[in-house]
This record gives structure tokens, C-alpha cells and sequence, in this order.
């Protein structure tokens, strides 16, 4: 009789985590996004080749134009380091929602490792530098300069490598809570850098904040 219930209660669990990854599914591939990567890369490219810096604020002050009450305003703008995969990076979060985020990343030393899967798709623009990515089931690595667009698919995994000095626009769009694992494994396991956990999610929770307040403003509820 045990037996029998916990195979019963094994088929509830499978069938409700099957309903709801396929819920999820049907939301994210119906639902209407702020951002699509073709004119996200398309304004980024205006300023690839400038000085990192320089090429930042432009597009900060482009994206704010494009998308008013989506990016978050300048006194939440904070550069937190990122590790993951074996590599070490930094990032400035300019928009997040459960389905999309758009940052600014980029490193000023040499370094690489695993880029991660996801059940998000994930665009870069370069601005400086050079990126190298060895696609999973390939022999030969790629690089990519600035100006270039790189895409990584649902799922997809390869290995990255960054110059000292590559910046870029990154756009990631899909169940963006699914990122969070890979993006702050290393923090809990490996560097312990909780001040830089606590920085993470402080600005992801700013961002939800300020997107809910858009949506609900928008909605005519604010």
C-alpha cells in the first residue's frame, strides 16, 4: 500500500512539474517582450569601436529615450563582479523582469570557462575586445570583435573566453529565474563573496520593482 501511494504521489509531482513547464512554455513564447535583440544590437552598434565608457553612457541614455520607465534611473546603476563558470567578470543591470534583463558586462582581466545552458536565450553586443566561443560539439573556437552580434540559443552550451578590456551589451530573454543558479554558483560555492550575492539580487529585486510600477502605471492601477 506504501508502495502504491508513493508512486502515486511520484505521478502527481511529474504531472504537475510537466503542466507547469509546459505553462511556462506557452507563456513565454505568447506573452508581449519590452526589448528585442535586433534593436538592442542595432543601437549598440552605432557605438562599437568608442571607448567602453563612453559607449555605455551613450547607449544608457539611448536605451532611456527608447523605453521610458524600463531602465533603471542612475543612482541604481552599480558595477557588481560576476562569477561563474570559472570566470570572473562584472555587470551593470539596466532592466530585469522574469522574462527579460538587459545589462551592461564586461571584464578588465583575461578569463574564460563554461558559459553556462539555459532555458533563456542570451545576446551580446561587442563594443571592445575580442570574445572567443567554442561552440559544444565543435573542434575550432570562434572569435568575435567589436560590432559583432553573438546569439546562444535555449539551451546551448559552449566555452567563452574574454580579453582583458572586452565590454558589451548584453540581452537575455526566457524564464530568466532559471539563470540565477549558474550566475551565482560560484558566489555561494566557491568565492563566498556574499556582500557581491547581496549587491546581485538587490538590483534584480530594484529592477522587478520598477518594472512592476511601469506595468501597473501603464495599466492605469498607479
Amino acid at each position: 500500500m506504501s508502495v502504491l501511494r508513493t508512486c502515486l504521489r511520484l505521478l502527481i509531482l511529474v504531472s504537475v512539474t510537466v503542466l507547469t513547464v509546459l505553462l511556462l512554455r506557452y507563456w513565454l513564447n505568447t506573452k508581449e517582450y519590452v526589448f528585442n535583440k535586433e534593436d538592442v544590437a542595432k543601437l549598440v552598434k552605432q557605438y562599437a569601436g568608442l571607448d567602453h565608457e563612453q559607449a555605455f553612457s551613450k547607449v544608457v541614455v539611448e536605451l532611456r529615450k527608447r523605453y521610458p520607465g524600463h531602465i533603471l534611473p542612475d543612482e541604481d546603476l552599480q558595477w557588481v563582479f560576476v562569477n561563474a563558470g570559472g570566470w570572473m567578470g562584472s555587470m551593470c543591470l539596466l532592466h530585469a523582469s522574469f522574462t527579460e534583463y538587459l545589462l551592461l558586462f564586461g571584464t578588465a582581466v583575461d578569463t574564460g570557462g563554461h558559459s553556462g545552458r539555459y532555458w533563456a536565450e542570451i545576446s551580446d553586443t561587442i563594443i571592445s575586445g575580442t570574445f572567443r566561443q567554442w561552440k559544444e560539439g565543435s573542434t575550432k573556437s570562434e572569435v568575435y570583435y567589436p560590432g559583432d552580434f553573438i546569439v546562444h540559443s535555449v539551451g546551448e552550451a559552449t566555452a567563452v573566453q574574454w580579453t582583458a578590456g572586452t565590454w558589451m551589451v548584453e540581452y537575455g530573454r526566457g524564464f530568466i529565474p532559471s539563470t540565477l543558479g549558474f550566475a551565482l554558483a560560484d558566489t555561494l560555492f566557491s568565492t563566498q563573496d556574499f556582500l557581491t550575492m547581496y549587491y546581485t539580487l538587490k538590483v534584480y529585486v530594484k529592477a522587478l520593482l520598477l518594472e512592476a510600477g511601469t506595468l501597473l502605471t501603464e495599466a492605469g492601477i498607479l
